[in-house]
């Protein structure tokens, strides 16, 4: 067996360790079903991350010869980490072990990777090897945060397109008094499931289209706004539903259940053109450069 045959198998042997690391966790958090709502993209994270590897295949032979010895510091730390955790944390939610155990078997199998190829290849996959820490669930003070965020602009733009349809209402806070009805953006409405989900499509869309880092940024921070304002169509649309046309549609319709598909869409609609503009002006910007006199 040649040196390049022996880096795989070793690296399959990492990746057959991480993942019996994060197996169990990942396994029991996806049978509650509040996390499972929250993380159902766990399980194609590793999918995207082996694509993306792929698509450059041709362009990473030439590095595979090559090693890093330092990366084995870090898949020592990671597999540290994941020890100390199992051993000697307590008091955390399953939540919060989990994400401590999937960094831990990640930041263990990033390591390995240095250390078997190298740091140049590294630097060549740097986006889909580090695409993999999506699969790591926030911690429960960042997911809280996260939802209060999205539940108090959700709450602002379902203020603004009440205003705008001219329905009379009332506002308390979070709740929307109609004639006749009571709505409340409650955090359930925050849109965090699709949220993540756009964050991700934003990213792998960022880095297929985009050149330019600071472009790749503002589309991914574009989602927060986006998504808000997706919630407050979807919210005002099922209140007035709601309040001219059938109560029941608030409660036990298709549209309020499994409506989010279609306001899904609808988000990334949204993000399409946003997404034409920055890469129309990095062609334009490559033309510009292209009939420039040389220096």
């Amino acid at each position: 067996m040649n040196s390049l045959k022996k880096k795989h198998v070793f690296s399959l042997l990492n990746c057959l360790i991480a993942l019996a690391m994060i197996f169990g966790p990942i396994k029991g958090l996806l049978q509650v079903k509040t996390h499972s709502e929250y993380y159902s993209h766990i399980l194609l994270i590793p999918f995207v991350t082996a694509f993306l590897i792929f698509n450059k295949r041709k362009e990473i032979d030439a590095l595979l010869a090559q090693t890093f010895k330092p990366g084995i510091v870090l898949a020592a730390f990671g597999l540290g980490l994941y020890l100390f955790g199992m051993l000697a944390i307590t008091g955390l939610n399953q939540n919060d072990q989990t994400a401590l155990k999937v960094f831990s078997a990640i930041l263990f199998l990033l390591g390995s990777f240095m250390f078997t190829y190298g740091m140049d290849l590294f630097k060549k996959l740097c986006f889909p090897l580090l695409f993999l820490f999506f699969m790591v669930p926030f911690p429960t003070f960042l997911m809280d945060g996260f939802i209060r965020l999205l539940q108090v602009g959700s709450t602002e733009f379902v203020n603004v397109l009440m205003t705008a349809t001219g329905v009379p209402f009332l506002r308390e806070g979070f709740v929307f008094h109609l004639s006749g009805m009571s709505i409340e953006v409650a955090k359930e409405c925050s849109g965090i499931r699709s949220s993540l989900a756009l964050l991700i499509t934003a990213l792998l869309a960022g880095h297929l289209f985009l050149k330019t880092g600071w472009k790749k940024i503002l589309l991914a921070v574009l989602i927060i706004p986006t998504t808000m304002f997706k919630n407050g169509i979807r919210i005002v649309s099922l209140t007035l539903l709601g309040t001219y046309v059938d109560s029941r549609l608030l409660t036990n319709s298709t549209l309020h259940t499994d409506g989010g598909i279609l306001f899904f869409v609808l988000a990334l609609a949204l993000m399409a053109p946003i997404l034409y503009v920055l890469k129309k002006g990095e062609k334009e910007k490559v033309m510009r450069e292209g009939n420039l006199p040389p220096a």
